[in-house]
């Protein structure tokens, strides 16, 4: 079966294979097996990207954002872990400056689409969920689009007007193309420079995990949209990248006698669904999903988390790594979890996320202790049924 440019089939782990590796030795390598998820063969995606052209500049001059200082991008917070600059008391793991830094420096790279796969196989993810309710978004928001993932894999008939925002202007600048009229805005997740009930549609694709202040992120979301507005997200999960961690830890423990955080925090899928219900959204689904990744090494791995723009951002970070620890974490990595065919697997835990913004018409559950019928009932339907036909 073949969805979206990629042959798909069930019960082996999902497994994408990155540029380098598009050999005919190497295509449709897949990984070791893991029951229940989908195993992804080959790559499809720059055949369909250049199926769009690039959408013409949206009809209206209505002002969809409230301008903010004159400074040409709001800077992210370079304090220190601890202190919070929205005033909500949350923490700061995260030195936005610095991913600001990432982002604009992958975007630039001669290839950036070397190292999007990953970013692409997910934005259509996204785009799917968007196709699986029937109606037009006249208006949608990307937060965090970065080059613009998500874009590419929508029509017209579905998202008329699509607005892109990231803290990364040199992303917006080299933006994929797509048939969607598009609008670039340099913006922070966490201070959305936009009205009130502005969206129908708010979309993000893996850029939220990199916020400090989560729950005000989510508030922002649910506030940009309009009544009976969704958001529709993916950020990435707390198993993410597990081999690389373990394999780094291991390796500094033996070499240096101890280890520092290479591979930053993530959010836990169980606390998904409350800071969503405590930012407003209702009717909340949440699921999981897991693709795997084979890489020649552990340096291949590191060096496309660079070219993705996902190095390490965290305040606590190690500022570098010896040799002989980065050797060791590269022999521990292919010991303890090499591929039989000589490569090695990295894990990406995907979160989706669905949440409406409550309207009149949206259906809700009867008030408590309304119900005409017992459960208790349900032993005795054999016999009610048996009656009747009698």
């Amino acid at each position: 079966m073949r969805a979206g440019g990629l042959e798909t089939s069930t019960g082996a782990a999902p497994a994408l294979l990155p540029p380098r590796m598009r050999t005919s030795e190497t295509m449709g390598v897949a990984a070791a097996a893991a029951v229940g998820v989908r195993t992804l063969r080959g790559f499809g995606r720059p055949i369909l990207q250049a199926r769009w052209g690039r959408g013409g500049s949206a009809g209206g001059s209505r002002r969809l954002w409230v301008p903010s200082s004159p400074a040409t991008a709001p800077a992210a917070s370079p304090s220190p872990p601890g202190s919070s600059s929205s005033g909500s008391g949350a923490l700061n793991p995260f030195d936005r400056r610095l991913k600001r830094k990432q982002k604009n420096w992958a975007a630039l790279q001669a290839e950036p689409a070397k190292c999007d796969y990953l970013r692409e196989e997910v934005g259509s993810r996204i785009a799917d969920r968007v196709f699986d309710i029937t109606r037009t978004f006249p208006l949608a928001l990307d937060v965090g689009s970065g080059r613009g993932y998500i874009a590419p894999h929508l029509t017209k008939e579905i998202v008329e007007k699509l607005v892109q925002v990231d803290i990364a202007e040199n992303a917006l600048k080299n933006a994929i193309e797509s048939e969607i009229p598009t609008v670039s805005v340099v913006a922070d997740e966490e201070s959305l420079p936009f009205k009130e009930d502005t969206f129908d549609l708010v979309v993000s694709s893996l850029s939220l995990h990199w916020v400090n202040d989560l729950p005000r992120a989510f508030k922002e979301i649910h506030q940009v949209l309009k009544p009976d507005g969704v958001f529709i997200g993916a950020m990435f999960g707390g198993d993410t990248l597990y081999e690389l961690r373990c394999s780094l830890q291991l390796a500094e423990l033996e070499r240096e006698g101890g280890f520092s955080p290479h591979v930053s925090p993530f959010t836990a899928v169980s606390d998904l669904g409350h800071l969503l219900s405590r930012a407003g959204f209702n009717t909340l689904t949440v699921d999981t999903d897991e693709i795997q990744v084979n890489y020649p090494g552990l340096f291949e791995v590191m060096e496309d988390l660079q070219g993705m723009g996902e190095s390490n951002c965290s305040w606590n970070r190690k500022p570098l790594l010896h040799r002989e620890t980065m050797l060791a974490a590269a022999a521990i990595y292919r010991e303890m979890y090499g591929n039989s065919d000589g490569t090695v697997p990295a894990t990406f835990q995907i979160y989706y996320m669905i949440g409406w913004k409550f309207h009149e018409s949206q259906a809700r559950p009867a008030q408590r202790g309304s119900a005409t019928v017992s459960l208790g009932d349900l032993a005795k339907i054999d016999g009610l049924l048996s009656r009747e036909k009698k």
